[in-house]
């Protein structure tokens, strides 16, 4: 949508774009960013005419120069990571998109116990959906914990939601959404504290069965 929109706002397709991250379907993005390469200057007034065209759901924010040596996927960064939850009573249909509600009661102090465990460097194998051969297991989490939601806040929002808060330089395929999934069976009291830690220590070649629902999860924002 991004690469049409650009071709009615610069009236040409010689351009090129490259993306700074990647989220799955139904995952939201408060804060994003994308390279463009272009051959000739920008067109005045650029940045009004794009956000003209572009549809409700994206809006650009701002539009920064950087030289030939830059590389959005390359470049220094600290992404941060946000999901959203509720559960006890089902929440207004209007906050499915960006909050994720579970019908059973959660032992948050014991999820908060359990968010603490992920951060600083670990082996992230069991974190990730099929990683490739080469992949780098072995990740920093900077923040990793759980507090009550101030961050979004809506009329048709439930009266208590909370946020899992996760910091790092880069994340692998599904892996927010594979500790949520833990976090959710520790809160149920369907798994133990021990267990994280295992599955940290000493992970197996075992998949993880349990993965948050992507409708909670924001990509709050990146900084280069």
């Amino acid at each position: 949508m991004v690469d049409k929109t650009l071709s009615f706002a610069l009236q040409h397709t010689n351009f090129k774009t490259l993306g700074g991250s990647r989220t799955d379907a139904k995952v939201s993005a408060n804060h994003s960013a994308f390279e463009l390469f272009l051959s000739e200057p920008i067109p005045e007034n650029f940045l009004k005419n794009f956000n003209s065209n572009l549809p409700n759901d994206i809006r650009a924010t701002k539009i920064e120069e950087v030289d030939n040596t830059f590389n959005i996927i390359q470049a220094p960064k600290l992404k941060e990571y946000v999901y959203l939850f509720s559960f006890g009573e089902k929440i207004h249909p209007f906050s499915a998109s960006i909050i994720s509600s579970f019908p059973f009661d959660l032992d948050i102090d014991l999820m908060q116990k359990g968010a603490a465990l992920f951060q600083g460097k670990h082996n992230f194998k069991k974190y990730c959906t099929q990683p490739k051969e080469n992949a780098q297991l072995e990740r920093e989490i900077l923040v990793s914990e759980i507090k009550e939601n101030d961050l979004y806040s809506a009329s048709f929002f439930p009266k208590k939601s909370y946020a899992y808060h996760v910091h790092s330089k880069g994340f692998m395929r599904n892996q927010v959404r594979l500790i949520m999934g833990q976090l959710l069976l520790l809160g149920k009291g369907e798994i133990t504290l021990e267990k994280i830690e295992k599955s940290l220590q000493n992970p197996d070649d075992v998949p993880l069965g349990n993965i948050a629902p992507p409708s909670g999860l924001i990509l709050h924002s990146i900084t280069y």
